[in-house]
């Protein structure tokens, strides 16, 4: 995957703590995520499975629907996983 624009929800473990973030590089930036190189919230709360990505055209469309996301409801967030990620698996490896 090139780097694109990428909004993703990562979940500490189904129905748990969710982190929604914004990325050019969707793999580059999970995986630091997942080793823990990105201090901050994902490290304190071990928020590291990727459930749900989309990708956007621009950053700009990106960081919009980022927005969108986290002034959303949790509702609404576990809905759009489940929709997509019914067992909240980590699809990060299915990205490589």
């Amino acid at each position: 995957m090139s780097l694109q624009p990428a909004v993703y929800i990562l979940a500490s473990g189904k129905n748990a703590t969710l982190y929604v973030g914004v990325t050019s590089n969707l793999i580059q930036r999970i995986w630091q995520h997942k080793n823990d190189m990105v201090a901050g919230f994902t490290q304190k709360h071990n928020v590291h499975t990727l459930v749900y990505f989309e990708l956007h055209a621009t950053m700009l469309d990106a960081i919009s629907r980022e927005k969108q996301l986290k002034g959303g409801s949790r509702a609404k967030k576990i809905a759009l996983i489940e929709a997509q990620n019914p067992a909240w698996q980590d699809i990060f490896p299915n990205l490589l």
